[in-house]
């Protein structure tokens, strides 16, 4: 008996506690989520974690701190163009990426001027191990490191895009690796190249031009005092950038269409869902129990609401789904009235439970990330509806998975969408497709949460995972396209296409005029 409680002393004493400070400054409930799921693994890892969130966590334990940042969500509040009246109204199809970057740049000079992050930056006794941020079109934070002075992780919401992957190593083609706001998917045809090559191209300007000198700006104003408190000077913006260790990407590979990534880029998709999942309410669980011809769930996510659709969509859609014998679960942040027996009204959903349950057939989604990862964790085949952002790409993937029919949001949802429902209940290729990658998906070595955690601890561990960094960021641009070599074989053929010419060309010879008397 001594001996086993001297072994676990023992086994106690070789954990090594980190102090991690976790920054996740969008107000956008889904990205909280993950936010929440990777402080969760941190914690249950012994660690000690530093939460600044929009969303505070109810699971207070004492090893976490969090600072409250939720004023953030006045930048989205009354925002009417980010509603789902405002998408169908104006038709908006394309994203406005101008509008992106400053939006981001926006939330980054609102989260650094918030009081109580404020406060907490100029508290100088505050040491960490690890700085852990989510990165999203803004990399102002990438300062937090130099403040700490210790290693810098980003955790990417979305896939291996170019956008990202260009801060550790470099940007893949365009003729294959299509951004994030597309909605095609390679192969490409020669116009859809075109397109993403000037997709990049005006991208870059706008980023390059407009967008990075004033996050420069707000970079030197908000960490020039603070580093002038600890007695140091603040090091040049875009060197900052590139340093992080590593890039968490909230995908994985069971996702096809993905393009190569370095080896400091790490999927750790589904980080987000509970294991085991949260029990149903008992109502909710009676309720799908007893569904005998099975259940329908929809849900347009936490940021876009279907309580923003024009009543007559509403009215059209509660038609549609009382014409169906399935039981219909909606996700409406209102109540309803006059509803069929079959369609119930959830103002909140514990969605990650509801795609557990075996008696569901099939998931009418936004098509947002986190919402196809949980399809595929818990194989269930979807019909997607995608309104902005990345859903379009989202649900382009689904679709070539096998495992989604899209249907475009529009006036005529109710009357598009009964097709799509027909197709989901009486064609089993949906849900045969989404369990072949679900079963892709579960095989891995360790659950996600393990594997975050893992290159958590390796990076403090080997301060900073230099060896893991990719050669690319060090050779200049010029180089990386041999403009150089170029240059010297130009050279080369003009100097001898000179001697040729000079070999090749007869000296006329000079004759002499005899004078006439």
């Amino acid at each position: 008996m001594k001996l086993l409680i001297l072994f676990g002393l023992t086994l106690l004493c070789g954990v090594e506690s980190l102090k991690i400070l976790v920054y996740f400054p969008l107000p956008v409930r889904s990205v909280g989520m993950l936010g929440q799921g990777i402080v969760r693994h941190l914690l249950d890892a012994g660690h000690e974690v530093t939460f600044v969130t929009v969303y505070p966590m109810k699971d207070v334990r004492p090893s976490l701190k969090q600072v409250d940042i939720s004023s953030n969500k006045e930048l989205v509040a009354k925002d009417e163009s980010l509603m789902l009246s405002f998408m169908l109204e104006n038709n908006v199809q394309d994203t406005d990426v101008l509008y992106i970057q400053t939006f981001f740049k926006e939330n980054s000079r609102q989260t650094f001027t918030n009081e109580n992050f404020t406060k907490f930056l100029q508290d100088t006794s505050q040491r960490f191990d690890l700085v852990l941020a989510d990165l999203m079109e803004s990399e102002v934070s990438a300062g937090l490191s130099v403040v700490y002075d210790c290693p810098y992780v980003w955790y990417y919401s979305m896939g291996a895009h170019w956008h990202v992957l260009r801060l550790i190593d470099e940007g893949k083609n365009p003729a294959y690796d299509p951004d994030y706001l597309t909605t095609t998917i390679a192969p490409f045809s020669f116009l859809q190249r075109v397109e993403q090559l000037w997709a990049r191209i005006k991208y870059k300007a706008l980023k390059t031009f407009i967008t990075l000198p004033e996050e420069k700006k707000i970079y030197e104003e908000i960490f020039t005092p603070l580093l002038a408190q600890r007695g140091r000077t603040l090091p040049n913006y875009e060197n900052v950038i590139y340093n992080a260790s590593l890039v968490f990407g909230n995908e994985h590979n069971a996702v096809k269409h993905r393009p190569s990534t370095p080896q400091n880029f790490k999927y750790v998709g589904g980080i987000h869902i509970p294991d085991p999942v949260t029990p149903l309410p008992k109502k909710l669980q009676d309720l799908m129990d007893n569904a005998k011809h099975g259940v329908i769930y929809f849900s347009m996510g936490s940021f876009f609401k279907s309580k923003h659709l024009p009543q007559s969509l509403v009215r059209g859609l509660v038609k549609t789904f009382g014409e169906l014998k399935e039981t219909v679960l909606w996700k409406f942040e209102e109540d309803l009235t006059d509803l069929p027996s079959n369609l119930h009204i959830l103002q909140w959903a514990p969605q990650a439970s509801i795609l557990a349950h075996p008696n569901l057939k099939f998931f009418i989604t936004h098509g947002g990330l986190l919402s196809s990862i949980e399809a595929i964790h818990f194989g269930v085949p979807v019909i997607t509806i995608p309104v902005y952002f990345d859903q379009f790409t989202n649900a382009e993937k689904a679709v070539k998975n096998g495992y989604a029919i899209r249907v475009p949001l529009s006036y005529d949802l109710p009357e598009t969408l009964r097709p799509a429902i027909k197709s989901m209940l009486s064609d089993d290729i949906y849900k045969k497709k989404v369990t072949e990658l679900s079963i892709i998906y579960h095989d891995r070595l360790v659950p996600p949460g393990k594997e975050l955690v893992h290159w958590v601890e390796h990076v403090v561990k080997t301060r900073g995972a230099l060896h893991l960094r990719s050669p690319a960021l060090n050779v200049p641009l010029y180089q990386r396209l041999f403009l150089d070599l170029l240059a010297v074989i130009l050279v080369i053929l003009y100097i001898i296409r000179r001697i040729i010419k000079n070999l090749t060309t007869k000296t006329p010879k000079k004759t002499e005029k005899k004078k006439k008397n």
